[in-house]
């Protein structure tokens, strides 16, 4: 297959050198995205799928996808589904990020 059809996520057969497999706490906000995306993939109406999410993990430009982490790419998947869907507006979403971020 070649690398300018290949897909960002998209590594298998590629020689990348070894993985080094590594053990680490899981953060608090990174529970809550799990947690978001069960509740939002468990209720009876299934407004987010495993599929979408992967589907909106696919779909994150090469550039962003490369210097986020993985529940990074859930969180940015999850929101941008969400409005896609009406389920959350662009404008307040991105409000709500700057208003998190000027607290910090």
């Amino acid at each position: 297959m070649s690398d300018d059809i290949r897909q960002q996520h998209d590594m298998g057969g590629l020689d990348k050198g070894p993985v080094t497999p590594s053990e680490h706490e899981i953060e608090p906000w990174e529970k809550r995205v799990e947690a978001i995306m069960r509740l939002l993939s468990m209720r009876k109406d299934r407004i987010v799928t495993v599929d979408e999410l992967r589907r909106g993990i696919e779909e994150l430009p090469p550039e962003l996808y490369d210097t986020i982490g993985y529940y990074e790419r859930w969180i940015m998947s999850l929101s941008n589904i969400l409005v896609e869907k009406g389920v959350l507006d662009r404008a307040e979403l991105d409000a709500r990020v700057r208003e998190l971020e000027a607290a910090e």
